[in-house]
């Protein structure tokens, strides 16, 4: 590492009723890797979002290379040699990787030449892509090369990337790894935000924290344990989820031979998926991105009907019954995306919570909604999980993604499931909201709920999980006793090594 590369000075922004940046000072090195740590809703993404172009700021200056730069768009601060790898994948399915690559360029050069250059720049650090397949085809991780290749090609001295690791495999996670290595050694500065503590420990240089839109200290990451960054975040200390020994009851949800076609021309049919999970159980079932996640929950939800295989709760068949049917039965579900699928941006947290609750928690009376009743209810999700919201007449589209993701968890888990399946429970939650969400699943399991947590962050699945799969390319694999089970086992499962002996290796 040598001098600056980005200096910034005293950066506000502000929106109606909050301060999303506050007179936030740092320093970024040439080639270090910096991370960005921060509570969901403490300004990180407003942060990258003003040195990225796309916010302008109210007041402050940043200095890039020894000049000033105040970039008016994106298209400026490429231009300035700053890129940024989104958290969202930006892609269209049904075009080549060339084809996507070249969207992103000013000046595209020819379609043959570009593919040339593709391959040349994969292969050189460490990301091998081949640039006449479909996106639509490759696997959330191959995807993630395209975003990092279209910046990469843009030859930036800056490269800002938000939450890179949460679809990869950790084989995945190494190889990008290496490629950052690479890219510092020339001199790249790179600015990370994860919310994967002992991920930044071993990447990064350096940490910025910042808490309520304020620069409140800086370390080391790894002379500076996951817990102390942690509670740096907070402000306070907090305790990690405690897990305590559950008897485990009968089987509450069984599963056997489910069948289901993609809904959608790349989505991922589900082969004869089967499982059994028991009263007081969490089963993790782990994946990258795009493996029949979405789709599981869909047909455990009743949003897709099954074309074959049964679903028993409590031994009943459900396999016809819609979402309705099967929440008056107690079972329970919580998807993925949670602003458009699991809560409506322009409703308030009160009409969210009618949405789903309408019967469990009996908001109506005579066909006319119990106000008082749905508001009473929103106040308790919002004072149990710490939601950070005005109230509950606040738009779920005006709640961060974090905060947001906290009222969508609180809201199934206070309706008492006797089943609930959750889909990346703690995705783009800071650390101690994420230990919050995982300790409410413990909890929910010592009452003799069966809980079924589909995600990708295999840390939060060891650590809460009995028992544990992975899907790949829409089949299941061997469920296993999580405790023994090896980082490198669980990749080849992800993988597709469905072979137990060939995963014990």
């Amino acid at each position: 590492m040598t001098g600056n590369l980005l200096t910034v000075s005293g950066l506000t922004k502000a929106y109606p009723g909050v301060v999303a940046n506050d007179a936030v000072s740092f320093a970024l090195r040439e080639g270090e890797v910096h991370a960005l740590l921060g509570e969901n809703g403490a300004g990180k993404s407003t942060l990258v979002k003003m040195i990225y172009g796309l916010v302008k700021p109210d007041s402050g200056a940043m200095i890039l290379r020894g000049a000033p730069y105040a970039p008016s768009d994106p298209h400026s601060a490429r231009t300035s040699g700053v890129a940024m790898v989104f958290q969202h994948f930006s892609l269209f399915d049904a075009m080549s990787v060339a084809e996507n690559v070249a969207l992103g360029m000013e000046k595209p050069p020819r379609l043959r030449d570009l593919e040339t250059r593709i391959r040349e720049v994969s292969e050189t650090y460490g990301l091998p892509l081949d640039p006449n397949r479909i996106v639509g085809d490759l696997s959330a991780g191959e995807r993630q090369r395209v975003e990092i290749i279209r910046c990469l090609l843009q030859d930036p001295r800056l490269l800002i990337m938000d939450e890179p690791t949460s679809v990869l495999t950790p084989q995945e996670v190494e190889i990008l790894s290496q490629t950052l290595r690479k890219l510092t050694a020339e001199g790249v500065a790179i600015l990370y935000i994860s919310h994967k503590l002992e991920e930044i420990r071993a990447l990064c240089d350096h940490a910025t924290i910042l808490r309520q839109g304020k620069n409140v200290g800086t370390c080391v990451p790894r002379d500076t344990s996951a817990r102390e960054m942690a509670e740096m975040m907070v402000g306070s200390a907090f305790a990690p989820p405690a897990r305590t020994s559950r008897e485990l009851g009968p089987v509450a949800l069984d599963v056997e031979g489910l069948s289901v076609a993609a809904p959608a021309q790349f989505g991922t049919s589900l082969k004869s998926i089967s499982f059994a999970v028991r009263a007081g159980e969490i089963l993790g079932i782990g994946g990258v991105a795009g493996n029949g996640q979405d789709e599981l929950l869909a047909a455990l939800s009743g949003e897709m009907l099954a074309e074959a295989g049964a679903i028993r709760l409590h031994g009943d068949l459900i396999g016809h019954l819609g979402p309705a049917p099967r929440r008056v039965l107690g079972l329970l579900t919580a998807p993925e995306e949670r602003l458009g699928h699991a809560a409506a941006p322009d409703m308030s947290l009160t009409e969210n919570a009618i949405l789903t609750a309408v019967v469990r928690e009996n908001l109506t009376q005579s066909g006319f909604v119990r106000w008082d009743a749905a508001e009473d209810f929103t106040r308790r999700i919002i004072k149990a999980f710490d939601v950070r919201t005005p109230g509950p007449v606040t738009a779920a589209r005006a709640l961060s993604g974090g905060n947001l993701q906290k009222f969508v968890i609180g809201r199934e888990v206070l309706q008492r499931p006797e089943v609930l399946v959750v889909n990346q429970p703690t995705w783009g939650v800071d650390a101690a909201a994420a230990a919050a969400i995982r300790q409410a699943l413990l909890n929910l399991a010592a009452g003799g709920a069966a809980v079924i947590c589909i995600s990708q962050d295999l840390d939060e699945l060891m650590e809460i999980s009995d028992r544990f799969g992975a899907l790949n390319e829409g089949r299941l694999s061997e469920i296993r006793p999580t405790h023994g089970l090896s980082v490198e086992e669980i990749g080849l499962m992800m993988g597709g090594a469905h072979d137990m002996e060939v995963a014990h290796v």
